[in-house]
């Protein structure tokens, strides 16, 4: 196959590219301008009260310190998914620089220019707009240009709760091992962050009463963006559709949803660590899953029955390379012990006690290995460490411990985990580079994440599970000197799901159904 260049994936994808622009800046200028809105004023106060100045910086700070992705989970029960959730979190971001240089610019104008316009009569109010504002306006503008900078960043996370942005792109291209999706969402980022950056210094070297007769722009400002974002974010609501960034690129998913059932739903990018919750909150009527996931049970979903074959089977299997399995003499035959442990039935249980009972992947590992009669107590012995990692998803730490647990207590050797990973791509190419020396992937991944084969070859080796692990295995260890060694019994492949009570109230089965439907209505 021809590899395609970054130019000619911007061409193809270039009206998506814009939608995605435009979103990214109606989350940033949004943010932005909010945070100005509430920080300017509450560092205007802190300059007037400064006993309140470090309870108020350190409440920022703190609040600037918080993971964004976990920022960004803490705002879902409040906010749901969208626009909104990802604007707050901006906002949050946002506070501190601005908060702080208002507070460092007003405090640092010279006592003696103060005085003087004490004695020459001037009230509060005049002495903030005439005096202290003027000359704190150059410290302030910067903490805004550093606001505006960290924003654009932070916004690119947008993508996971389903807000749009250049992340889309980003996210999408790590877990599909395409880098010209990647640069096409990065760069575009890149350029916007110095270009906002290089603006907002132009504004910086403007005199203050110049500058006061240009704050009426900012309101038309936010009117067309703010409507440029709401046009481009809308979707269609018949039913509301939203599906992982590595669902969308894949043929067995939403581009072959679209060739083969004719099915396109207008889907948002949302990440899969909130999506099933949005589908049972009525947030998301349709949804991309795992067959296997433990949350189809406990949100009591309705899987769609795929009637023309979408979803191929797939096992799951540790990936490892060769030289790897000579280094470790004892690590296949121990990883081996678990071949055929599982079935679907099994892992989505396992999945099920993560996912809704909230239990530990240690505790469910063990229990898992203590009822298959595996579990041995760690010889605590050190032969050699070996590495494994993880995609960042519950059913793949679940692995993980079990794996640690079992090659602890059959070897000498000593695990160290390396979880959650992110997507295809960090993982294969930590295990490529040697970061880690395995991690447990799916057959379908492999070829069409991967490999990548053409249709006729496609069409040849997805017959069957058995035939894509055999391609897959045959391919790994000539193109990359890697194993696919036992499948462990489950196959973990894409499915379309709803609400059950939905799914039963309009009489959609299948996603031909669902394809009718969409048609009818």
């Amino acid at each position: 196959m021809t590899q395609q260049s970054l130019w000619q994936f911007v061409s193809e994808q270039h009206e998506k590219l814009l939608t995605q622009i435009t979103q990214h800046l109606g989350l940033t200028f949004l943010s932005l301008l909010l945070a100005i809105i509430v920080g300017l004023p509450l560092g205007i106060l802190i300059a007037r009260k400064r006993k309140l100045s470090g309870s108020v910086l350190g409440v920022a700070g703190i609040l600037q310190t918080i993971p964004s992705i976990a920022l960004l989970g803490f705002m879902i029960p409040a906010f749901g998914i969208g626009a909104t959730p990802a604007i707050v979190a901006l906002l949050i971001y946002a506070l501190l620089p601005i908060i702080r240089n208002t507070y460092t610019g007003i405090t640092g104008v010279n006592p003696s220019v103060i005085e003087a316009a004490k004695a020459m009569g001037m009230n509060r109010k005049q002495l903030l707009f005439k005096v202290e504002l003027p000359l704190a306006m150059p410290v302030i503008i910067a903490g805004i240009r550093t606001a505006a900078v960290i924003n654009v960043g932070v916004a690119t996370l947008a993508s996971f709760v389903a807000a749009g942005g250049l992340g889309e792109f980003i996210f999408g291209g790590i877990s599909l091992n395409n880098t010209n999706m990647i640069l096409a969402g990065a760069i575009p980022a890149a350029l916007l962050a110095v270009l906002l950056d290089k603006l907002i210094a132009v504004f910086q070297k403007i005199k203050y009463q110049n500058l006061r007769k240009l704050w009426y722009i900012f309101p038309v400002i936010l009117l067309i963006i703010g409507a440029g974002y709401l046009f481009n974010s809308k979707y269609d609501t018949k039913l509301k559709a939203g599906f992982t960034p590595e669902f969308m690129g894949r043929q067995d998913g939403d581009l072959g949803l679209r060739s083969l059932y004719g099915l396109n739903v207008n889907p948002k990018v949302v990440n899969d660590a909130i999506m099933y919750k949005a589908a049972y909150e009525g947030e998301l009527d349709l949804i991309s899953g795992y067959s296997t996931d433990g949350r189809i049970k406990a949100f009591d979903l309705y899987v769609l029955e795929d009637d023309k074959k979408i979803f191929p089977p797939y096992f799951a299997a540790p990936i490892i390379k060769t030289k790897t399995l000579q280094k470790f003499p004892e690590l296949e035959k121990t990883l081996d012990l678990l071949e055929g442990k599982f079935n679907d039935s099994i892992m989505t249980d396992l999945n099920y006690q993560s996912d809704y009972l909230n239990q530990t992947p240690e505790k469910i590992a063990k229990d898992f290995l203590i009822k298959n009669k595996l579990y041995k107590n760690p010889q605590n012995e050190n032969s050699g460490t070996v590495r494994i990692g993880s995609k960042i998803f519950g059913e793949q730490y679940i692995l993980t411990e079990i794996y640690k647990m079992l090659i602890e207590g059959y070897t000498n050797y000593k695990v160290e985990t390396k979880t959650g990973l992110g997507g295809t791509k960090i993982c294969f190419d930590a295990l490529m580079n040697d970061a880690i020396d395995f991690y447990p992937e799916y057959t379908g991944t492999g070829l069409l994440v991967l490999l990548k084969p053409d249709e006729k070859i496609l069409s040849t080796v997805t017959k069957s599970a058995e035939s894509t692990y055999d391609y897959v295995n045959s391919e790994f260890q000539k193109q990359y000197g890697i194993q696919w060694l036992k499948p462990l019994g489950f196959n973990n492949s894409y499915a379309l799901m709803m609400r059950r009570k939905q799914s039963e109230e309009l009489k959609i089965k299948t996603i031909s159904h669902l394809k009718n439907y969409l048609d009818q209505n």
